[in-house]
């Protein structure tokens, strides 16, 4: 942990019924930049499960009367929340890499994806969509409508502060629901500055709450007897975990986890193409991201070319603070993600034997003395049946593994537990079309590297990386809403003919 003054540096509260309050265990952790780790970015409650209480009653509270808020009005107020998110962009951009340590072009990335999502989501307000279907019977009326599902807790991760908060935030809002909000340990400033723009917006108090904290917190969360849903971005491990927990009470919960993602590239590539989308897959976020390009999967006829490419693209890649615009990767998140990265590089090395083509060190000298900085690395001749081709790594590792044809490619990618995001580089339309059909993952590119997102379509992944739900596009409407079917009668009494032609 830092040495710096912790007197001068700013305390940030927890936001519960509309009023920023301290945590009632009185304690607090340092929010640590992980580009310089003397640098602290602020001061935050070290939360238990008595805030989480104090959070859930007060969104209870709100719960009718925002319930009951007709939707128009609700999705009033977050497209103002999105004309403050616009307003305030650059300032949560700067403050979003000096906590996370992504570049500013990807946190500003992150944060206009938090606006799109609010923009887009505020105009379900005016849908939220149920339908009308002709009743068996004369004179009777049947159609269905969503309704809320009620109090929704929501843990987010560290690698998309504001986007994966929005996500999951904003779609709750519209369709009715009240909220308890568990930030990332290691970017609660973000998340913060999303919940004063929802009180800046004029959301209710009670309506959004905010509890920092670690893992007290996010359990007691999912264990309270009020939360009826719980929507969680993070490790597959602790997705199960959360799982086993939510089904104990019969709770609703959306998961999105892990992945192993891959890129195929075919023999008839655009290789330059394909080093350059392999390149920001691999190592945009440092790697940190789900939908990282960890397993590159190419054709032997152009193996030895595009390795010889992209490891000279690779050893050109400028390391160092996200802050400076030069910068192309910045830190890992904390020295316990350095640890699990190199963990695997010296597995790739020692025990799979793979190549290290390049990278695998940590950089600790002159400006990187204080971060957690490792060089991005790659390996080669790599079978995918090796550790490193088949657990995420979550961090700046890829491995380059060949191909003969273009069956034995998909069943490589689809061969892992996860199932989140594919893409094969081909200037072949047969081959691309077969590829979309047959790759089982939840998402899928051509020509295009396996990372980012429009918020317009659906999100998720199969298998390992989640439980069928999906966020974004209109479809995370079916998360944050149940169903609810309809029947009026209005013929007034049954005459002896409709009765007796209805069948039970």
């Amino acid at each position: 942990m830092a040495n710096a003054n912790k007197t001068s540096v700013k305390k940030y509260h927890n936001y519960i019924n509309g009023e920023w309050v301290k945590s009632s265990s009185g304690e607090w952790f340092d929010n640590v930049n992980p580009a310089d780790t003397t640098d602290i970015v602020g001061r935050f409650p070290a939360s238990n499960g008595d805030d989480i209480n104090a959070a859930v009653a007060a969104a209870k509270n709100a719960a009718t009367r925002w319930r009951r808020t007709p939707a128009p009005k609700r999705a009033e107020l977050l497209f103002t929340l999105g004309e403050i998110l616009r307003k305030n962009k650059d300032e949560f951009t700067q403050q979003m890499t000096r906590e996370m340590g992504k570049v500013l072009k990807e946190a500003g990335g992150d944060v206009q994806e938090a606006i799109d999502c609010t923009y887009y989501t505020a105009g379900e307000g005016r849908r939220l969509h149920g339908f009308t279907t002709p009743a068996e019977m004369p004179n009777k009326f049947a159609m269905c409508v969503r309704q809320p599902v009620g109090i929704c807790g929501l843990i987010t991760p560290f690698n998309f502060p504001m986007a994966i908060p929005s996500w999951k935030l904003i779609p709750a809002l519209v369709c009715g629901n009240t909220v308890v909000l568990k930030s990332g340990e290691d970017v609660p400033l973000s998340s913060l500055n999303l919940i004063k723009a929802c009180e800046q917006a004029g959301i209710p108090k009670g309506v959004v709450n905010l509890v920092n904290g670690f893992s007290e917190p996010g359990a007691a969360l999912v264990d309270h007897k009020d939360t009826r849903l719980i929507s969680f971005t993070g490790s597959t491990n602790t997705g199960r975990i959360i799982a086993e927990a939510c089904a104990r009470d019969n709770k609703i919960v959306s998961l999105e986890m892990g992945g192993k993602n891959a890129i195929i590239v075919m023999d008839d590539a655009d290789v330059d193409n394909a080093v350059e989308g392999s390149l920001w897959g691999a190592f945009g976020t440092s790697g940190q991201r789900c939908t990282a390009s960890s397993r590159l999967i190419v054709h032997k006829k152009i193996y030895k070319k595009f390795c010889e490419k992209l490891v000279e693209k690779v050893k050109q890649l400028r390391v160092g603070n996200g802050l400076d615009a030069k910068t192309e990767v910045g830190p890992v998140i904390n020295e316990r993600a350095m640890d699990k990265i190199h963990g695997y590089i010296e597995i790739g090395k020692n025990h799979d034997k793979a190549t290290l083509a390049c990278g695998g060190n940590r950089l600790t000298k002159g400006a990187y003395k204080n971060g957690y900085f490792i060089e991005p690395t790659v390996f080669t001749n790599v079978s995918s049946k090796m550790r490193i081709a088949r657990e995420e790594i979550f961090g700046p590792v890829t491995c380059v593994i060949p191909f003969s044809t273009l069956d034995e490619a998909i069943n490589i990618v689809n061969d892992v537990a996860y199932g989140l995001s594919s893409a094969i580089y081909t200037q072949d339309v047969n081959q691309a079309f077969y590829a979309m059909q047959e790759l089982y993952t939840g998402i899928c590119y051509v020509n295009s590297a396996t990372i980012g997102a429009e918020v317009h379509l659906p999100f998720g992944g199969t298998k390992g990386t989640g439980n069928g739900h999906r966020e974004a596009g209109t479809q995370v409407l079916d998360i944050f809403t149940e169903w609810k079917s309809l029947y009026i009668d209005y013929s007034g009494k049954l005459q002896k003919a409709q009765i007796d032609a209805v069948e039970i």
